[in-house]
């Protein structure tokens, strides 16, 4: 750290403008259990928020102002430290924001991707933050984009809910003539990261680990031989349809196991048939917001939770569905921080390669708003989750009865014909089991 820097922060400690706290569970996984350094671009979570409704940049920027100085994390960055870093939370900061009038070239869906993409890969200064950026793209009077930009160690798909919830309110609050700011949060992330240090003690990991090392006992990989650094992924977008959609739930329904274990199972039999592998982990994610408190927390609280299956092709599937089910219920029973459980294991994280697991699955289910009142409206649209530490990603969405799958590959090791292909077998295993769930596993994939 320069001297300039370091005489500052003296400065702002002994004024009492910035204090520092210890890194919470999941930011430690980015720093200690993660194949990427955790200034990396692919630890950038990026979505896209549209805006119906006649907007100023001056009340776009009060609003910004009134989330920042409600959510901590959006005031936070990381002071190095001689084991690990620490968080630095300062009392007040100015909102990280452009607002840019869009000339009409420059209008169009794809242009507007295109100016994203440039905005989410601009490195963040970790220690000087702020840890996001905002700007706003006018399209026409009443029409606007946010891109949004922000760190993973500050963030997850949930902070994005949260974050449109108060931007909105916080917009209709100044619309109102409202005086002062947004509530206070009931829980703040600092205080939810000490929550969850009291209660991960030495004995309770201990338990934990001790169920992982006996689930992935013996576990391999399933690709080997790469060394390569992670690149940014790539994004491809599929859909199951209605029909299959209702079909998944239904069959969920008979069978007593949820849609995210029916979705799971096909896709653990697809990957299969993909790879040749019969012993399939990925990872999932886990909201960590069990505490209504914490609902209304902007941060990173959610964690890794490995799933394992494997793969017996003369067993009927509506039995393995069971069995998946099952173990996923073990599973998310006896989940730790990911940082603790890849050091229980022993397993390191090179470059290139995820400890544990290299295939992340998900079913996101997160709130996600949708904000109309009159003269108003706010959607978002995710784009990057951060999932560039793995070598795949399938993260499914519910559309309604339809589901959207996005896929995140990274291209030094997968085309996109190769996505497709996947894509092609896990809808067609789907549709299989959802018609004949009694059949074999090896009469699904042929």
């Amino acid at each position: 750290m320069s001297g300039d820097k370091r005489a500052r922060l003296k400065q702002w400690l002994e004024s009492g403008r910035t204090r520092l706290e210890p890194l919470t569970f999941p930011q430690r996984e980015l720093w200690e259990a993660s194949p990427v350094p955790a200034a990396d671009v692919a630890n950038h979570i990026c979505c896209l928020i549209e805006f119906r409704g006649v907007l100023t940049a001056r009340e776009c920027e009060a609003a910004l102002q009134r989330v920042v100085d409600r959510q901590e994390v959006l005031r936070l960055s990381f002071l190095p430290g001689r084991d690990r870093p620490v968080q630095m939370i300062r009392e007040s900061s100015q909102p990280n924001f452009q607002f840019r009038e869009l000339a009409p070239a420059q209008r169009g869906t794809d242009a507007i991707e295109e100016l994203a993409r440039e905005i989410f890969v601009q490195p963040f200064d970790l220690v000087q933050g702020p840890l996001y950026r905002a700007q706003v793209l006018r399209r026409a009077a009443d029409e606007h984009v946010m891109v949004l930009a922000i760190h993973h160690a500050i963030a997850d798909g949930w902070t994005l809910g949260v974050f449109v919830q108060d931007l909105c309110a916080a917009y209709l609050h100044g619309a109102a003539g409202a005086p002062g700011g947004l509530a206070p949060v009931p829980l703040s992330y600092t205080a939810w990261g000490a929550a969850e240090r009291a209660f991960w003690q030495a004995a309770e990991l201990d338990r934990r680990a001790a169920f992982w090392k006996s689930h992935l006992a013996g576990t391999r990989r399933i690709w080997n031989g790469h060394s390569d650094a992670p690149v940014r992924p790539q994004r491809w977008v599929s859909a199951i349809p209605s029909e299959l959609g209702r079909a998944s739930r239904e069959l969920a329904r008979r069978t007593g196991a949820t849609l995210f274990s029916t979705l799971l199972a096909a896709f653990q039999l697809a990957l299969s048939k993909w790879t040749g592998a019969d012993d399939i982990v990925v990872g999932t994610p886990v909201a960590n917001r069990a505490k209504q408190a914490v609902h209304e927390t902007m941060g990173y609280c959610s964690g890794i939770v490995p799933l394992r299956g494997h793969i017996d092709r003369e067993r009927p599937f509506h039995d393995a569905l069971r069995s998946v089910h099952r173990t996923t219920v073990d599973c998310f029973a006896n989940a730790m921080p990911f940082a603790e459980l890849a050091r229980a294991l022993g397993d390191a994280p090179a470059p290139g390669r995820n400890p544990i697991f290299e295939v992340r699955f998900a079913l996101q289910n997160h709130p996600i708003p949708d904000v109309n009142v009159p003269g108003f409206s706010a959607r978002l649209e995710m784009r990057s989750t951060g999932t560039a530490r793995f070598d795949l990603g399938c993260e499914i969405t519910e559309k309604g009865d339809a589901l959207e799958v996005v896929w995140l590959f990274r291209p030094n090791l997968f085309s996109q014909q190769d996505i497709e292909e996947l894509d092609r077998i896990f809808g067609a295993v789907l549709a299989g089991v959802c018609r004949s769930p009694e059949n074999r596993a090896a009469a699904l994939v042929n």
